[in-house]
């Protein structure tokens, strides 16, 4: 099991863990959770998507989605694409930051 190398990570309670989205068309998407990061009051999650290519583990683009909605016991339960550029990089960089000992990021 991974563990957070920073405070504002929350690690996957499981490595491959996977969930399943609907997207914009109505497909269902099926998504790697990698964690969340904590970043100026927001959270974001960051998924890989899983196909039979390229299975959980895989490595590939990532997805971010901001957590617009927690349920009763405070765990994310929505989340939403993010759209703006400049949020989308200050948020991969502290995910980049909190996970350089987990994950091999290259450009």
């Amino acid at each position: 099991m991974r563990t957070g190398s920073a405070p504002n990570y929350c690690p996957p309670i499981e490595e491959g863990l996977t969930f399943t989205f609907e997207d914009e068309e109505g497909d269902l998407v099926n998504l790697e959770f990698l964690g969340l990061i904590l970043h100026e009051g927001r959270s974001y999650g960051f998924f890989f998507p899983v196909t039979e290519e390229t299975p959980a583990g895989s490595s590939g683009e990532l997805i971010l989605l901001e957590v617009t909605e927690l349920d009763e016991e405070g765990q994310p339960a929505s989340f939403e694409l993010v759209e703006d550029a400049a949020i989308a990089q200050e948020a991969y960089a502290a995910f980049c930051k909190a996970t350089k000992d987990l994950y091999d990021f290259t450009e």
